[in-house]
């Protein structure tokens, strides 16, 4: 999806591996989010309000996706109860991340944030290339690699 266009799909991801960015005034892409397999992704306002994108998502990799558009997802939730409950769980989930990652980024440091990141995506830490983790994280490719190296040379605690 580009910057502008309206999201017409929600989507599942079965392989591969999506993000969600935005490009700056200067040109620098700020990845907001990434999905794997099994996790479904949107740009939820311009989904819902049908409203030009603010942002880009792109594939990573080879992905597989499946999608479907506002009027069967709403269609679903009619005739399928369960299906409205496990969407609104999945919604929620995604703004209890959200929040906790605009309260890290102005309260943690870069360690505690690769740390998080670690922790909420350990199946794409050797997928991803380290400028797309600093770009998440809002460092630099550089200073990664030294958060990283702090941690490797971190003493450790008996």
């Amino acid at each position: 999806m580009q910057q502008d266009d309206i999201c017409r799909h929600y989507t599942f991801v079965a392989e591969g591996c999506l993000r969600k960015y935005q490009v700056d005034d200067k040109g620098t892409e700020h990845n907001l989010q990434f999905a794997a397999e099994g996790d479904w992704f949107m740009e939820i306002s311009s989904f819902y309000f049908e409203k030009p994108s603010r942002v880009y998502i792109e594939a990573m990799e080879p992905s597989v996706i499946f999608q479907i558009t506002k009027p069967d997802l709403f269609e679903l939730f009619t005739n399928n109860p369960k299906f409205d409950r496990n969407f609104r769980v999945i919604v929620e989930n995604r703004l209890v991340e959200t929040e906790n990652r605009v309260l890290q980024s102005i309260s943690s440091t870069a360690q505690e944030r690769y740390l998080s990141f670690i922790h909420q995506y350990p199946h794409l830490l050797s997928r991803l290339p380290n400028n797309q983790i600093a770009s998440y994280l809002g460092i630099t490719p550089e200073f990664l690699s030294k958060v990283r190296k702090d941690l490797v040379q971190k003493p450790r605690r008996s």
